[in-house]
This record gives structure tokens, sequence and C-alpha cells, in this order.
């Protein structure tokens, strides 16, 4: 464990412009950062695990000392597996902060030699949620709207998720 790796979790249901601003700064931080998308098989997500992962490469591949992967255990498993001893955690107004405070606390328990670092969202980002830009995409047809939320590039993912679900439902 020579290096300094970091890993990031969340859903990523789909990646943020939230999240992949966290990505650009924990990556500056380290020399190697993990994505770590979680599968909670009690929830239905828009996007698979597979096609999360193809999402997330597709907005960072210009970061160098990035990897992605899936997890479906604890995220602290996940980061030992990951040869690492930090996890980053992306927190947006008081609203996150008790509930990544209560979650730093159980990790503690469960892994003392793990520390969470918590990377405040800047203020154009502290809104931007993956279920608020879900509802966006699902009343408007506006990409500029949709584009304040996600990168551009995966819109056309976003759009067409959204139709086979809406043609699922009738």
């Amino acid at each position: 464990m020579s290096d300094r790796i970091a890993v990031y979790t969340g859903s990523f249901d789909p990646i943020t412009l939230g999240h992949l601003h966290i990505i650009e700064r924990a990556a500056r931080l380290v020399d190697q950062l993990v994505i770590g998308i979680g599968i909670n098989k009690d929830k239905t997500p828009l996007f698979s695990p597979a096609e999360r992962v193809a999402l997330v490469r597709q907005v960072t591949g210009n970061i160098r000392n990035l990897r992605v992967e899936t997890f479906a255990d604890l995220a602290v498993d996940f980061v030992r597996r990951s040869g690492a001893r930090v996890m980053v955690r992306g927190i947006r107004p008081m609203t996150d902060i008790a509930g990544e405070f209560t979650m730093l606390l159980a990790n503690r328990q469960l892994d003392d030699g793990i520390e969470t670092v918590f990377l405040m969202a800047d203020e154009c980002f502290a809104h931007v949620s993956s279920s608020l830009l879900k509802q966006i995409a699902q009343m408007s047809t506006d990409d500029d709207r949709l584009a304040k939320f996600v990168p551009r590039e995966i819109i056309p993912a976003i759009r067409e998720k959204m139709k086979q679900q809406a043609l699922r439902v009738t």
C-alpha cells in the first residue's frame, strides 16, 4: 500500500455533474482513485451496473489515475479490497451531513483502519441529485436544462432509458 489510493462510492444512477466534480477534485489528491459503483439488490436503478460503469468511464476518460468497478457488499470491504485506506464522500448542504456522519461512525465500527474524507460540494452542485435529474428528464424535453445537472455526453442514454421506462409502464 505505498500508493495513495482512495475510493469514492455511490450508486451513480446516473452520474451527475456533482459526482463528476467530486471525482475530479479527489483524483488530484491521490495517486489512484477508485470509483465504486454500489449494487443494491433492494433498489430498482434506472441503469444496470454495467451501464453505470460505462457512463462513468465515458465522462471520466480524461482522468488517468482512475478506475471504475462495481461492488455488492459493504463499502468498507470494497475499500479494503481496493488496497485503500481512504473513503471519499461528497456532501451537499446540511441535509447530507447527518446521514454521512452516521455512516462514518458505522464504518469505523466495521473497520477502524479506514478514514473517511469529506469533500463539500461547490455551491453550484449543492442541489444536484440523481432523483432530481430523473424528474427533470421525465418532465422536460429540453436537453439544455438537463445539461445543468448531468454531463451532456450521457443525456442520450438518459433519454433512451426514460423512453424505455415509459413504454414499460404503458
